[in-house]
């Protein structure tokens, strides 16, 4: 056979799962045949990510509401008082079709058009912009729900690695693959990491937009694909190093971000120091050297293994621009003492006021 009985009787098309494509020279999918005793990743499984990223998105829906919201009302999370703006047919017309910030010729424009000196009319669109700007709040609650999520999902996926001779020595990562049977908590571990990133793409609109919101796109779908694509050709080992090494630093940046919102200063700054060590280590050190090192090293080139290769560069890419930003944040701010914009937070007015911290850097 040279497809999975599984993906015939779904009517799959044969050439997209050509054995020559999903695997190493000289293995077909005959060798991931299952058995009573040993069972291989099922690429139909992953359809679960439909109703796993829904549940999600509810999940994450009653947390915010339930824990997330309390909690930071409680620890003193406040957002400042924003000033009312008056309904105005013709700046709120130009504000919702043609932009948020007029330049001159248009601010000339509107003013004869409503009446209004020119002065008036940036204080109307300033003001409706600070109306439109993300509350503080939200972000506290968006940060802990990413917090928890993060953090569980790493010392989970720690407490089911720790004890894999593979986990410690990489060389073993590759032994008779792709001869390698799934463990189910393996499975389901991949599983909610695809689903919860699925959850975040679908929630990108409604969340917090920060500056390198394309970035982030790239980056959720960069890791959706490498999710998908390693679990159909049974690079579980290599894709759980993967996401642990990822998961490692996330956590504590949400953290970070969690302390700033509650204007812990001192404390979110050695937070955010202690990310930034994490981040670089595990991402500029860790990843390229080791775990990147060993898939090009150790395992034959195919199409598959070439497609992740080059998602995985992508990937290294986006980590370099982010620990850029890191570095930049981390000598301008705590170094230097100075105030800084949020290099990745909407650059309103309304938030030049208050005092930036590291933690919205990353």
């Amino acid at each position: 056979l040279s497809v999975p009985n599984t993906l015939t009787r779904m009517g799959v098309s044969e050439g997209f799962w050509h054995q020559e494509f999903w695997l190493p020279p000289g293995a077909t999918w005959e060798d991931l045949k299952e058995s009573a005793d040993v069972h291989y990743p099922q690429p139909q499984d992953l359809l679960l990510c439909i109703p796993g990223a829904l549940l999600l998105i509810f999940v994450r829906c009653l947390f915010e509401r339930t824990v997330a919201l309390p909690l930071g009302r409680e620890l003193g999370v406040s957002d400042k008082r924003r000033p009312k703006v008056q309904t105005n047919a013709t700046l709120e017309s130009f504000y919702i079709l043609l932009g948020r910030t007029p330049k001159e010729e248009d601010l000339i424009s509107l003013a004869k058009q409503s009446d209004l000196p020119i002065k008036k009319v940036e204080t109307w669109f300033r003001h409706r912009r600070a109306q439109d700007h993300p509350r503080l709040i939200k972000k506290f609650c968006e940060a802990s729900w990413r917090f928890t999520f993060y953090f569980t999902s790493f010392f989970s996926g720690l407490a089911l690695l720790y004890d894999k001779p593979w986990f410690w020595d990489h060389t073993v990562c590759w032994l008779k693959f792709p001869q390698q049977p799934l463990l189910p908590a393996l499975g389901w571990f991949y599983l909610l990491e695809l689903s919860f990133y699925c959850s975040l793409v679908a929630t990108l609109p409604f969340d917090v937009k920060r500056k390198d919101f394309k970035e982030q796109i790239i980056h959720h779908i960069i890791t959706i694909t490498l999710i998908f694509v390693s679990y159909c050709a049974n690079m579980i080992r290599f894709g759980m190093i993967v996401m642990l090494v990822h998961d490692a630093s996330d956590y504590i940046l949400e953290l970070a971000k969690m302390l700033h919102y509650l204007k812990w200063k001192r404390v979110c700054e050695a937070v955010f120091i202690a990310f930034a060590m994490v981040f670089i280590i595990s991402r500029l050190v860790i990843f390229p050297l080791i775990v990147y090192y060993y898939f090009v090293t150790k395992l034959a080139l195919f199409p598959v293994s070439c497609l992740i290769n080059a998602f995985l560069v992508v990937l290294q890419l986006l980590h370099i621009f982010w620990s850029y930003l890191i570095i930049q944040m981390i000598f301008r701010v705590i170094l230097c003492g100075a105030k800084r914009q949020d290099a990745r937070s909407d650059t309103e007015e309304s938030d030049r006021s208050e005092a930036e911290d590291p933690a919205k850097n990353q």
